[in-house]
């Protein structure tokens, strides 16, 4: 387990439901019976095909918390460990990522470092 995942701590905080699962899947939410949040992981069991493991980092949750521990950041140093803890986060599960996502936490990025600049220049 990753500093980001630890920090994120999925399991305990997203709150998945079927509908997320089935447009994320690209199937009709009737062909899924349960999902089940694992420490680690979701496993979504299916009518068709028995389940899936899908991981945290994929979904969009994710993406959504991870920005937001950017904008809890209150000063250069906090923002910097983060983000060195993002980049090692990915680049340890890199088939979990999409490129989209490392492309919108680097602009969340680059907006928190303005705002953190804008905030101790007055």
């Amino acid at each position: 387990m990753t500093v980001l995942f630890r920090q994120i701590k999925p399991a305990e905080n997203f709150r998945i439901t079927k509908r997320q699962m089935a447009k994320f899947l690209k199937i009709a939410e009737s062909m899924i019976v349960k999902v089940e949040s694992w420490a680690y992981v979701l496993f979504v069991h299916r009518r068709d095909r028995g389940g899936y493991f899908i991981s945290y980092r994929q979904l969009e949750n994710w993406k959504n918390a991870v920005a937001c521990q950017m904008q809890k950041c209150s000063n250069w140093q906090e923002l910097q460990q983060l983000w060195s803890a993002i980049i090692q986060d990915h680049s340890k599960h890199k088939k979990q990522y999409d490129d989209a996502v490392v492309l919108f936490l680097k602009q969340i990025e680059n907006k928190c470092q303005e705002a953190i600049h804008h905030c101790h220049t007055f």
